[in-house]
């Protein structure tokens, strides 16, 4: 369990294993055009991408429920408007490690892909968006899946970059502040 200064064991693991996993996701992901993400070549890639995308979001859904049987160590004394962007930037973090992997589901199937990996139940039950054929490309189905693509690929490029704003503020909490919002969090204090 959280002390008052730092988080429990589990609360620092399940953190920086969503970290690596969403750097991986992030770095080993096809991007580009629709025939280029579906296609053969890709296909062991793709893969790879959805499965993490998966852990990433069930690791989520276990760290939130974990939050509230454990909730976080008090905060260090600091301004409020400091205090108040920490939450907000918490806030987005988990908004967009569930939107992430959420639109690539939903676009996926929308345009009529199969879902790889463990999603596929999804397909059997109700076929490639909803029907056995899928979606024709320009139908409304695959466009709007289009866009929620084009929109998973956005969220990802920002969730990177809040990430980077996350360990930024986290070092100068460290380095500058010479609090301990950094060491709450690093497993080998």
């Amino acid at each position: 369990m959280a002390t008052k200064t730092r988080y429990s064991r589990i609360a620092q693991g399940l953190h920086w294993v969503t970290a690596i996993l969403v750097l991986i996701a992030f770095l080993q992901g096809a991007g580009g055009p629709e025939s280029r993400v579906y296609s053969a070549e890709r296909a062991d890639q793709l893969r790879l991408h959805e499965s993490l995308g998966l852990a990433v979001l069930l690791i989520v859904a276990f760290r939130l429920v974990w939050r509230f049987v454990d909730p976080a160590p008090e905060e260090p004394p600091m301004p409020v408007w400091m205090s108040r962007a920490a939450a907000a930037g918490h806030g987005l973090l988990y908004l967009l490690l569930f939107a992430v992997p959420l639109t690539a589901i939903i676009g996926a199937w929308a345009e009529g892909h199969a879902l790889s990996t463990y999603l596929g139940a999804i397909d059997s039950w109700f076929g490639p968006n909803g029907s056995p054929g899928g979606s024709p490309g320009g139908s409304p189905a695959h466009d709007f899946g289009a866009w929620i693509t084009s929109l998973h690929t956005w969220l990802g490029d920002a969730i990177m970059w809040l990430a980077g704003f996350h360990a930024a503020a986290a070092l100068a909490h460290h380095f500058v502040l010479k609090d301990r919002v950094l060491d709450s969090m690093l497993p080998w204090k």
